[in-house]
């Protein structure tokens, strides 16, 4: 008896979570279908870019300046005696475009694009705005959901370079300000063993990262129920998902391209 109650539990476990595989593929389908009607979701593409890109410039840039400045200082006080300071600018460009400046990004911006996103279709969804737009025979997947992703996926990456550009520059100016490393010293390190791929690397994060933040929430908005509290809960949930994504898109990314970064 207790073999087959576990048998069943994992039964009903595995057939949930294919449940929701398959709602989300038949989604990004639909998505995908979306671009068949440029009409529809050009306007809003641009207007989204908007959005998510110009109005989180503030933010990322805060961001990355206080993101440079720790790693500058973290990197010069626990160097060993007698290593040579250019190689404080070869970890800083390391650290920051490698791993720092497109994940922390996409975490910061999963808190104000992704739970914006949710929020946003969630209420069309609870006051039935959504179910307007299917009656008058308008795609609102189209609509609401394909502007968001494209303009995710544009505008992640062009963050990611600003958060780097941001973050190189104010860990300079904090070494050389607040510390006794030189100015050479700090730009051989940049130089030191750099390689395009490297810049190629942090722009494929960003791309994952822009294409799991906007599918994620805007799905969970598209599928809110149960009025403002169904709003709310989706909000969490979409944000909570999306961070975890994010840090596995990190991980798999990494163990596939990680052994490319020095080739």
């Amino acid at each position: 008896m207790p073999i087959d109650i576990a048998v069943r539990f994992a039964q009903g476990r595995i057939g949930g979570l294919l449940h929701a595989f398959g709602k989300r593929a038949y989604y990004g389908r639909d998505i995908v279908r979306g671009l068949r009607d440029p009409s529809t979701w050009v306007p809003e593409f641009i207007r989204q870019m908007r959005n998510i890109g110009v109005d989180s410039v503030p933010l990322a840039v805060i961001v990355a300046a206080f993101l440079g400045g720790v790693t500058a200082f973290q990197t010069r006080y626990q160097l060993f005696p007698g290593v040579q300071m250019s190689v404080v600018g070869l970890i800083v460009r390391q650290s920051i475009v490698l791993e720092l400046g497109p994940l922390l990004t996409a975490l910061v911006l999963t808190g104000r694009v992704g739970a914006r996103m949710t929020a946003e279709i969630g209420t069309m969804r609870v006051t039935e705005q959504i179910d307007a737009l299917e009656t008058l025979s308008f795609d609102p997947v189209a609509y609401l959901a394909l502007p968001r992703v494209m303009a995710a996926l544009v505008m992640l990456p062009v963050l990611t370079v600003l958060a780097n550009a941001t973050a190189i520059f104010s860990a300079w100016a904090t070494l050389v300000l607040a510390t006794d490393v030189r100015t050479a010293d700090y730009l051989s390190g940049l130089r030191l063993a750099f390689t395009s791929f490297q810049v190629v690397y942090s722009l494929i994060k960003a791309f994952c990262f822009g294409a799991a933040i906007s599918f994620v929430c805007s799905y969970e908005g598209y599928v809110t129920e149960a009025g403002a509290e169904g709003v709310g809960r989706s909000t969490a949930l979409a944000v909570v998902i999306a961070s975890v994504s994010i840090l596995v898109l990190d991980a798999i990314v990494a163990a596939v391209l990680a052994p490319f970064i020095q080739a």
